[in-house]
């Protein structure tokens, strides 16, 4: 199967331009393609990866990806999306974050094996040895004003303004473009629907600056939304993050353990590696067994494992299972604190304290005592994950997490974190 056909079962493609012309050139030879993200934070989050997984599948297909770290063009500021100017950050901080994402990239597209090809580059390597006045003589020169206004990025802006800073982000990406088909013969370049007037600006500048017969090719990934109509990639807690100091590997299989029946299987095909087959099976039991979330569970693992690796989609397992069972005991002090890091939270000295004062007085778990005596004896309170009936229990060191936490768990689902100091 061409990588086109695959792509287009996945859903995969947006726009692409001559797609005879590069369904051609994918079944003659491997070729290099690129796609590129600026350094604006110190992480991806689950948005960032639509198009990266799409040149991850090149890469399996044998071909080449070079992935573009945008030094320069971030301390431009892309417009793309945005209805208001980006606050510019300083060189250190974009410095900081390009080595930031360079890193994820390595271990997303597995740097340094023998099968990955893949190439990194910084755009602010040659675009720092541009002069302001070759700027302009050798690709100002080369783009029309009125074309320029006329991309969708642009026009979407001017009746709220755009700096020339921003207005120029589209000539900035073509000379990446160019310099990438001139110096790595990069001929594709890969990108999110809201990038196609900087593409087609990139092959305008190379066919001039090249001759109008070469071969350079640009596709696009569509807008990504959920069955609710909202824009993927963001939970109810905000964007899902690929750092795990962000982004636990908990609240990352969560999350894609959540999703909804409707969208689950276009996420299969989509962020999987999984066979036609594969998800044609799950898909089916979407259908016919939805209860079992099959196909969610299956999404959770695989996207997990991708990004952060079989030991942490183990312990995002062995962390679900034991939240569904209440047996928490299983856990460790520091999966406690990276699972329990967004419930209500308290202090307690550490010590020894009557579970009514330690519902009420300390932790304020309670609102009166005797709704704690009453919850207590109904067995809705549960310490380290076991139920305690006696409204005359001692709270001791043994019901912690290494003397560092105590989890107390209110009915089935209301968890609170009390830290003891």
């Amino acid at each position: 199967m061409n990588i086109l056909d695959e792509l287009e079962w996945r859903g995969a493609i947006n726009q692409q331009t001559d797609e005879e012309g590069l369904r051609e050139l994918t079944n003659e030879k491997d070729i290099a393609l690129y796609c590129g993200i600026d350094p604006s934070g110190d992480s991806m989050h689950v948005g960032h990866l639509i198009p990266f997984m799409i040149l991850k599948r090149f890469q399996l297909a044998g071909h080449r990806p070079v992935i573009l770290i945008g030094g320069g063009t971030g301390s431009i500021g892309d417009p793309s999306g945005r209805n208001s100017e980006r606050v510019l950050q300083t060189m250190d901080q974009i410095e900081m974050n390009a080595n930031k994402l360079s890193s994820q990239m390595r271990q997303l597209f597995e740097a340094g094996s023998e099968h990955s090809g893949i190439k990194l580059v910084n755009n602010y390597d040659w675009l720092k040895e541009l002069s302001f006045l070759d700027f302009l003589r050798d690709f100002g020169k080369e783009f029309n004003i009125n074309t320029m206004l006329a991309k969708d990025v642009v026009s979407s802006r001017l009746d709220t303004g755009i700096s020339f800073t921003e207005f120029s982000y589209q000539i900035i990406q073509s000379v990446d473009f160019l310099h990438l088909f001139q110096n790595e013969d990069v001929q594709l370049q890969i990108g999110g629907s809201d990038q196609w007037g900087n593409i087609t600006a990139g092959l305008d500048l190379i066919r001039k600056k090249e001759g109008a017969e070469s071969k350079a090719f640009g596709l696009t990934i569509p807008l990504l939304l959920k069955a609710d109509g909202t824009k993927f990639g963001k939970s109810a807690d905000g964007a899902i993050w690929l750092d795990p100091e962000k982004t636990t590997p908990y609240e990352f299989y969560q999350f894609w353990f959540n999703q909804d029946d409707r969208d689950v299987v276009k996420y299969l095909k989509y962020f999987t590696f999984l066979s036609k087959e594969e998800i044609e099976t799950l898909a089916e039991q979407v259908e016919t067994e939805p209860h079992k979330r099959a196909a969610q569970k299956a999404l959770a693992e695989e996207m997990t494992r991708f990004v952060h690796g079989q030991d942490a989609l183990d312990e995002a397992i062995k962390i679900s299972q034991a939240l569904f069972s209440g047996e928490i005991q299983e856990l460790t002090a520091d999966q406690i604190a990276a699972t329990f890091k967004d419930v209500p939270s308290s202090e307690a000295p550490a010590g020894e304290h009557g579970l009514v004062e330690f519902l009420v007085d300390i932790t304020k778990i309670e609102p009166s005592r005797r709704q704690a005596r009453e919850d207590i004896k109904n067995g809705a309170i549960r310490l380290k994950g076991i139920q305690v009936k006696d409204v005359d229990y001692t709270v001791t060191e043994d019901d912690s997490f290494d003397g560092r936490f105590v989890i107390v768990r209110k009915g089935k689902k209301k968890y609170f974190l009390v830290h003891l100091v």
